[in-house]
This record gives structure tokens, sequence and C-alpha cells, in this order.
């Protein structure tokens, strides 16, 4: 494993992206933290917002922030939280294509699930 915090073996990019997803969503004490890498490798990051009037959740908004700076495509995407919230990829999707990778992990950082668009 490349990871020690992880029950799947993540590429060393793959991880980094889980890392800031879970820094992301401890910072503000967040339901779920995000992050997703571009096809340029620059990655964003961000977590569920909610408010009264505007409810987002992590991985939406990670993909907004890629699409609001230039992004044209996804290689991978990151979300740490509960394993009961369902996360929606149509988003992700829509940017990424088919066959790209999410990994969905604990607030500790273990990834449990990789899931593919």
């Amino acid at each position: 494993m490349t990871d020690s915090h992880s029950a799947f073996e993540l590429e060393a990019e793959d991880a980094k992206l889980v890392t800031l997803a879970r820094a992301s969503r401890a910072r503000t004490s967040a339901v779920q933290g995000a992050a997703v890498r571009d096809q340029d490798g620059r990655t964003y990051t961000a977590t569920t917002v909610r408010l009264e009037t505007l409810e987002l959740e992590a991985l939406d908004l990670a993909v907004a922030m890629a699409v609001s700076s230039g992004a044209t495509s996804l290689e991978a995407g990151a979300v740490v939280g509960p394993e009961d919230r369902i996360v929606n990829l149509d988003a992700f999707r829509e940017l990424a294509g088919e066959e790209t990778p999410v990994f969905s992990a604990h607030p500790d950082g273990t990834v449990h699930a990789v899931k593919h668009t």
C-alpha cells in the first residue's frame, strides 16, 4: 500500500486528493470535504456548504471551482465524510467522462470505496 490510511492502494497523486479533501473538511468542520484534479494536474478543494439560502455538496462545489478556473476535464476526485452520505457524481461525470475514479474515504482518511463514472 502506498498510503497508510487507505484500504486501497493509491497512487501518490490520488492519495494527495484524499489528504486535501480531509484537510478541507477538518478546517471548516463540514460534513464532507472533496478534492478534484484537472487535466493539467491542478487540484481544487471544497466542503459541503449549508446556508439558509444555499446548499452545495462538496464534490459539486469542487467541480464548479475547477470549471470556473478553466478546467476542461477531470482526472480523479475524492470525497471524505460519513460513509452513509450519498455522493452524486453527475457534475463530476459531466467533466470527467467515463471510468474516472472518485475515492470515497472515512473522516480518518481510510478509503472505503472507489467509484468510477
